[in-house]
């Protein structure tokens, strides 16, 4: 009934990058050793405690680890010219022996943009820029001189060498479910996509994804569909459950940008979270409408050590 599922495992701004580097390098270690398929940073740079860099800590990350796969939910597009992304992304596969995942996204965080000095033109625009970076990369991995002239990047005999260990590009996941811009984008570049949302809404996307991939010709079925568990937490005490969730509230981005009633309403809609059965059930209808891919963002796995091995491991029955 159910094909291979993939699972990976999100290091978030919580309890995991605020503590540094030393509990980064251990619980990555310790995520391989349980046999993740996946370990994803974010890309956020405005926080009150501490936060690693992604580009930096995934790079250190890919020479001690071995088998498990490593990528960005997501990089935002904005921080970086997409030339050099091409030649962080190839080096960091190298690195890493071919396991590296290139997880992208237009940028959300208006905040964060004017904090850093960044740009922050529309939604429009942001997803034209990400098409145009998207375009470049793949040239630059599998060109052995690119040229390019668009309207918001440009670039002339550039060269990116070495090429990526990963045959034509490595995988790439777009992230948003934006149903006039995003999906069209996915349609056209994406290894897996990340629209996230409910089942109903998940639904809805990947019905839009189909049909725009019907449109260009693109098999549908070849794009992987990854569910990014905005929490996930199995527990048997729910009052207890809320107090750790409240203390991975106060460490993140999210409470710049909303409560603490609105983001744990969000993390219950369309997080992973409850009883082993509850979580399980959950998962599973997921997988029903075609996700096979699900990345798991614990309130605490450092010291939840039961529901770090629970995603690990779950099967059905």
């Amino acid at each position: 009934m159910f094909g291979k599922i993939n699972k990976g495992i999100f290091f978030s701004s919580g309890p995991v990058i605020s503590e540094g580097w030393t509990i980064v390098r251990d619980l990555a270690l310790e995520c391989e050793q349980l046999g993740y398929d996946s370990l994803w940073l974010g890309d956020h740079l405005l926080s009150e405690s501490v936060k690693l860099e992604a580009w930096t800590s995934l790079s250190a990350l890919s020479s001690i680890t071995k088998r498990i796969r490593l990528g960005h939910l997501v990089l935002c597009n904005s921080f970086r010219p997409p030339a050099l992304f091409a030649k962080m992304a190839a080096t960091l596969d190298n690195i890493s022996g071919g396991r590296y995942e290139l997880g992208i996204g237009s940028g959300w965080n208006e905040a964060e943009h004017i904090a850093y000095g960044y740009p922050f033109p529309s939604v429009a625009a942001r997803t034209r820029m990400l098409r145009e970076s998207l375009e470049i990369m793949k040239m630059l991995w599998t060109q052995d001189k690119s040229t390019f002239e668009g309207k918001y990047y440009k670039v002339k005999d550039a060269i990116c060498e070495p090429k990526p260990v990963q045959k034509p590009t490595p995988p790439i996941t777009i992230a948003g479910g934006g149903e006039r811009y995003t999906l069209k984008l996915v349609a056209s570049h994406a290894d897996r996509c990340n629209p996230n949302g409910t089942v109903e809404e998940y639904s809805k996307k990947l019905k839009v994804l189909k049909k725009y991939c019907d449109e260009i010709g693109r098999n549908y079925e070849e794009i992987d569909k990854i569910f990014f568990s905005y929490v996930s937490s199995v527990y048997s005490d729910e009052t207890e459950s809320e107090e750790k969730l409240k203390e991975t509230y106060d460490q993140s981005t999210h409470k710049n940008h909303m409560t603490f009633k609105q983001w744990l309403e969000k993390a219950k809609t369309i997080g992973i979270m409850g009883t082993p059965e509850e979580c399980i059930d959950k998962i599973q209808r997921y997988v029903d409408i075609g996700v096979n891919y699900f990345v798991f963002s614990l309130s605490d796995p450092v010291n939840d050590k039961e529901s770090l091995k629970f995603f690990a491991n779950f099967q059905f029955s």
